[in-house]
């Protein structure tokens, strides 16, 4: 190729080069230029007109005061807006609310309370940063006083219906004070005694006339927003099919009067799996269960499970004694009692194990621990047997 010719290729080449990045640049705004307009004409985000009626508890809302409509429209934006969360306690919902509702109806409160539980917890076994469990947020020293057990074993704050019957407790409390159950709602964001000082320093009996702190103000309105989406899902533009809900599980209870030394093991011996006993049994707060002398408790088990065993004949009501089971781990003589084992150096989980004639799966299980982490000299180590072993 001669002298000219190279030059000419080159030239062309450059040509083409241009020629392509400019026309991939006019592509490319084009491109741009279609998407801003798509966007400009199909995306919107609404505004949500205030309603003409609002109700909690049966009593009516006035809308008439800014404040209190603006209270009110903040958290139904709020909620609206945050929709993942929101599909997500809708469908929730429609799980436990069976739970909640009728124990809500036979202790005389305003079912509307349920969504105290839902604007609290989300309908979650969830912790506070202040350390208030469960799905009605209890504070370990309000939910004992209200009679829920609360230890290193067990903590009923986590059992929704001994939960719930503590909350109505609760309200019925409150109401008794208060005399209005928005009031009562309001105090428990902030205490019974939080509310009354407000009123006595303000002279004012209606939560909507009381001046605040920003949660105790915001609190309310939270609950009635949340209300009205789960009431009303469609109108502010949530649709659920009812097949994609979260339906509630089918349980038999387990009445249980015995220690059970490893929940793992009898779990499996019944059909069932250590995942599902803590899934359907929050409160059980470890992998084991003592039961001292007349005490009685009632684990949960999955029904289609048990149905699927030779347990299926026995069961009553939905009920099983402990009896029924396989128990061939359960530790029926005496109450199990702990002792601490001092980690020495060379030994291991097995060798533990081997000498106090327990099983390595127990010993993990008693720990948290998992077979891969290593034993430092010197840590402590929980070891559960009946008292005639040690």
């Amino acid at each position: 190729m001669n002298r000219f010719n190279i030059i000419a290729s080159s030239i062309g080449g450059a040509l083409v080069s241009a020629l392509a990045f400019f026309l991939f640049q006019g592509n490319s705004a084009t491109e741009s230029e279609k998407n801003h307009e798509e966007f400009q004409q199909y995306y919107r985000v609404y505004s949500l007109a205030t309603p003409k009626v609002l109700r909690f508890a049966g009593s009516q809302i006035s809308l008439s005061d800014f404040d209190v409509a603006e209270r009110y429209d903040k958290e139904i934006l709020t909620n609206v807006y945050w929709q993942s969360q929101t599909i997500l306690m809708i469908k929730r919902s429609q799980r436990f609310f069976p739970v909640i509702e009728p124990i809500l109806k036979a202790q005389g409160i305003p079912a509307d309370f349920k969504y105290i539980a839902l604007a609290e917890s989300g309908l979650q076994n969830v912790v506070s940063p202040a350390g208030a469990a469960g799905f009605w947020q209890f504070m370990e020293k309000t939910g004992k006083r209200y009679n829920l057990e609360i230890n290193e074993e067990i903590d009923e704050r986590y059992n929704l219906e001994k939960a719930t019957y503590a909350a109505c407790a609760y309200f019925k409390e409150a109401y008794a004070q208060l005399k209005d159950w928005s009031l009562v709602a309001a105090s428990y964001n902030m205490g019974i005694e939080g509310v009354k000082r407000q009123i006595r320093a303000q002279g004012v009996q209606n939560y909507y006339d009381l001046y605040l702190n920003v949660e105790t103000s915001r609190y309310l309105f939270r609950i009635i927003a949340i209300k009205d989406i789960c009431e009303n899902p469609s109108q502010f533009g949530f649709y659920i099919a009812p097949s994609d809900v979260y339906k509630p599980v089918p349980v038999v209870h387990v009445k249980t009067d015995l220690s059970i030394s490893s929940l793992a093991t009898w779990s499996n011996d019944n059909n069932c799996n250590y995942k599902l006993v803590k899934l359907l049994n929050p409160w059980l707060r470890k992998p084991f269960i003592n039961v001292a002398p007349g005490k009685v408790y009632y684990i949960a088990l999955p029904k289609n499970r048990l149905m699927q065993s030779n347990l299926a004949k026995a069961i009553k009501n939905d009920t099983l004694i402990l009896d029924d089971t396989n128990q061939k781990n359960l530790l029926k003589e005496d109450l199990i009692t702990e002792t601490t084992h001092t980690v020495m150096r060379g030994e291991t989980i097995l060798s533990i194990a081997e000498k106090y004639k327990v099983s390595e799966e127990d010993l993990l299980l008693w720990n948290e621990l998992t077979s891969k982490q290593a034993l430092p000299v010197g840590s402590k180590l929980k070891i559960k047997k009946t008292g005639s072993d040690f």
